[in-house]
């Protein structure tokens, strides 16, 4: 029996990430103007550009994914993946993208691996209805191995649902799982350890009990939530939502239900993708480490009123992606707690 593998030994430690944003969170604070509008670890930053208009900013990389997108010699997907992660992150926040700009570094450029990634980042700006205004393109020889690079976004877009940041949460409330395209673009390191180190895979083999190899599953792009969304945004019927990257449900809901409320999210109201359920049997990983590293099949989280939960669920499904009934806000003290699993 393999002793369970962590996030940590794959080499990404979460509380020291913790502690490092609480140190860094009065250096940023004290940059802080009249016109900002949001708080210090929200999804994204808030900003009132004139009075009426207010515009919501995000960065992001796509991490030790792109590990993978060099293992397979498939660039692709990324630029997608890093498009739509922003773009779900501002979501939250209750805007819409308006321009978006992205910077490859790399040691020697190589034409068409950075047209491939560009071509994933155009797709994804068009299908968000967001332009790719420009961004920076480095060679930084002897910095990066050679064929790898790195990637990293920028989007800006404007205040559409200002619902959404107002958060008038209250017991009772629905939760609404999203399900996920995959495991999205958090929790690479410990997946490489997993499939590379610890079960000696390669890019190009067989995944375990699935069809196409372990890149088709492991490079499949970062599902945008926007167009799926829209509906019932549009109608005012989502009251929060929460983006489920890095720290898993219980590392990103609490981020938006406040002090005063807890979530309820019941585990066993989803079907688990066979991906999550190859990592769990072949890592041996906990479930609570599992559900603070993935997504484990849900990428975003809407709340919603009791009365208009099964009409959302309904928009939802139309648009094209599956979702849940997965739980409840109660009164609390800002935690989430994690049910069936």
């Amino acid at each position: 029996m393999n002793d369970g593998l962590t996030y940590r030994d794959a080499g990404v430690n979460l509380e020291a990430a913790r502690a490092t944003k609480a140190r860094i969170s009065r250096l940023v604070q004290g940059t802080r103007t009249d016109a900002v509008s949001s708080d210090f670890g929200s999804f994204g930053g808030r900003f009132r550009a004139t009075p009426g208009r207010e515009l919501v900013a995000s960065a992001d990389g796509v991490g030790t994914k792109l590990k993978i997108a060099f293992m397979a010699d498939r660039h692709d997907t990324v630029g997608a993946d890093l498009v739509n992660h922003c773009v779900n992150d501002i979501l939250v926040e209750g805007a819409r993208p308006l321009i978006f700009m992205d910077y490859v570094a790399c040691g020697v450029l190589d034409p068409d691996t950075v047209t491939s990634v560009v071509s994933g980042l155009a797709a994804a700006c068009r299908a968000n209805g967001c332009a790719l205004l420009g961004g920076e393109t480095a060679e930084m020889p002897d910095f990066y191995a050679p064929g790898e690079y790195d990637l990293a976004g920028f989007v800006v877009g404007e205040i559409t649902y200002p619902e959404l940041s107002r958060r008038d949460l209250e017991p009772g409330d629905r939760l609404i799982g999203l399900a996920s395209s995959g495991i999205h673009t958090n929790g690479y390191s410990f997946v490489r350890a997993l499939f590379f180190d610890r079960l000696g895979l390669g890019a190009h083999d067989a995944f375990p009990g699935a069809d196409g190899s372990v890149s088709d599953v492991l490079l499949r792009p970062h599902r945008s939530y926007l167009p799926i969304l829209e509906r019932s945004l549009e109608a005012g019927r989502v009251r929060a939502l929460a983006h489920i990257t890095g720290g898993g449900i219980p590392g990103n809901v609490d981020r938006v239900i406040g002090s005063n409320l807890d979530a309820v999210v019941r585990t066993d109201c989803w079907p688990r993708p066979h991906e999550f359920d190859v990592i769990a049997r072949e890592s041996g990983a906990e479930e609570a480490e599992l559900f603070s590293t993935f997504n484990m099949g849900v990428g975003m989280v809407a709340v919603v009123r009791e009365g208009e939960a099964g009409r959302v669920l309904d928009e939802i499904r139309g648009a094209g992606c599956e979702a849940f009934m997965c739980g409840e806000l109660v009164a609390g003290s800002g935690r989430v707690h994690l049910e069936g699993s």
